[in-house]
């Protein structure tokens, strides 16, 4: 597969920059592989199409507010800070981003919040845009991380246009979020309601926990036309012996197994055994599936819609089917579905 069969033309208006009103009240696109039929519903309808002892597999990771704003010394030039992940936490180092980069050095002070509450060093340049920062903070380990989450702003993705509002902090989040480390939400999750949630328990579905703390790589242009040369940013997962035990459960019993979302499915579908069975696994994982691609794990999966040329896209186009799911992507267009983080969702069976 190449680069250029996942362009297509996305009317700007159709990128959504606000949740539904309700999360379960998003539009639901059903798409049959075995038909090739389509079915337009809303997303609580999700519930109609799984039976007593089915399985759905949902990503238990949490947002952190992992974007700060702060001032460079001397110059007070404004620099925007991203933070991806803890690297010690005894040292307070961090891995970030930074905007400007070229405008950062080894040695620069980093001034957060009012009165400087927060004051961080760079340390390394670990990539053209990457650093590492040391927070130079004289508190206990969580006071800073209690200042350093007050000043972050919800790590809303750059393509939604807009000012972050407070709701964000709660909306761009699961319902069922648990473990911290996420810089991105699993936005397929982000559909379903603790009702809905409840409604699903009473019909007999059971629900497996795995988690991957996504980071940006989830974002991050693909800059090759041939697919088999890019390369997947490492994300930490982990896939505990009881969300294992559900899942091999459901595939030995012929129920069915559906991964919400692709963060989900990319944890789901690395740490398989030569039988096609899930395995324990805490470690990291740079899997990127394209098509052609074969499923061991999940035989259904929920998504958003997503952008062109996106590796999320790639990856659901390899378990729906490359045509179907671009003329679902048309429709989609013509329907006037809304497409992103905060857009609607798709149900593939």
């Amino acid at each position: 597969m190449k680069l250029s069969q996942y362009k297509f033309h996305l009317p700007q208006e159709l990128v959504a920059k606000f949740p539904a009103h309700n999360r379960d009240e998003s539009r639901l696109m059903v798409l049959h592989r075995d038909t090739e039929k389509i079915e337009h519903k809303t997303f609580k309808d999700i519930i109609d199409y799984f039976v007593d002892k089915d399985v759905m597999v949902f990503n238990d990771t949490k947002v952190f507010p992992a974007r700060l704003y702060g001032n460079k010394e001397k110059t007070g030039a404004e620099i925007e800070v991203f933070l991806l992940r803890e690297l010690n936490r005894e040292q307070r180092l961090w891995d970030v981003l930074v905007d400007p980069a070229r405008k950062i050095r080894i040695g620069n002070k980093l001034y957060f919040g009012e009165n400087d509450v927060l004051v961080a060093e760079v340390i390394d340049n670990t990539t053209s845009r990457g650093r590492t920062l040391r927070f130079l903070y004289d508190g206990d380990y969580d006071d800073f991380k209690k200042t350093l989450f007050e000043l972050g702003e919800t790590p809303l993705p750059k393509f939604i246009d807009r000012k972050v509002e407070p709701e964000d902090r709660e909306r761009y989040q699961t319902v069922y979020a648990k473990h911290e480390g996420a810089v991105a939400a699993p936005t397929a999750g982000m559909h379903f309601s603790r009702e809905l949630l409840k409604r699903l328990e009473i019909k007999g579905i059971e629900f497996a926990y795995i988690t991957l703390h996504v980071g940006l790589g989830n974002f991050r242009t693909v800059d090759v036309e041939d697919l088999t040369k890019h390369k997947m940013d490492s994300e930490r997962i982990r896939i505990s012996e009881e969300a294992v035990q559900i899942v091999n459960a459901a595939k030995a019993r012929k129920s069915d197994v559906c991964a919400v979302g692709t963060t989900v499915m990319r944890t789901l579908e690395s740490s398989v055994s030569t039988d096609g069975f899930l395995k324990e696994y805490d470690g990291w994982t740079n899997k990127f599936i394209f098509p052609p691609y074969e499923f061991s794990v999940p035989n259904r999966m929920v998504s958003n819609f997503h952008l062109p040329y996106s590796t999320l896209l790639m990856m659901v186009s390899a378990f729906a089917g490359y045509e179907f799911l671009m003329n679902a992507y048309k429709i989609a267009i013509k329907e006037e579905y809304k497409f992103g983080t905060y857009g609607d969702a798709m149900l593939i069976l």
